[in-house]
């Protein structure tokens, strides 16, 4: 699913509200996960999971083409730990 195809669905589930501020909302919500990992912090939805950010310490690497050793510097990354209820949904089990 797209957030174009979230935003329709929402919008079809409530009737009351526009699809403009259907809109609005998803992503303001977006929004607010994205500056929450970028100043650091976790972001948690119960049942659904967790995203934080993890750092990944500089590295030597490998280019698989040439096999020559690559300098890759220290990144942070997002991660995202999907919740019990979620994992019960994925595994057929009821939540």
């Amino acid at each position: 699913m797209i957030r174009s195809e979230m935003i329709a669905k929402l919008s079809e589930e409530n009737p009351h509200l526009y699809q403009r501020d259907v809109e609005r909302i998803v992503n303001a919500i977006f929004q607010e996960i994205i500056d929450a990992m970028a100043s650091g912090d976790r972001v948690e939805l119960r049942g659904f999971g967790a995203f934080s950010v993890k750092k990944r310490e500089a590295r030597i690497g490998r280019n698989p083409r040439t096999g020559e050793s690559v300098s890759v510097e220290e990144k942070h990354v997002p991660f995202f730990k999907a919740g019990k209820l979620l994992r019960d949904r994925l595994n057929g089990e009821d939540g």
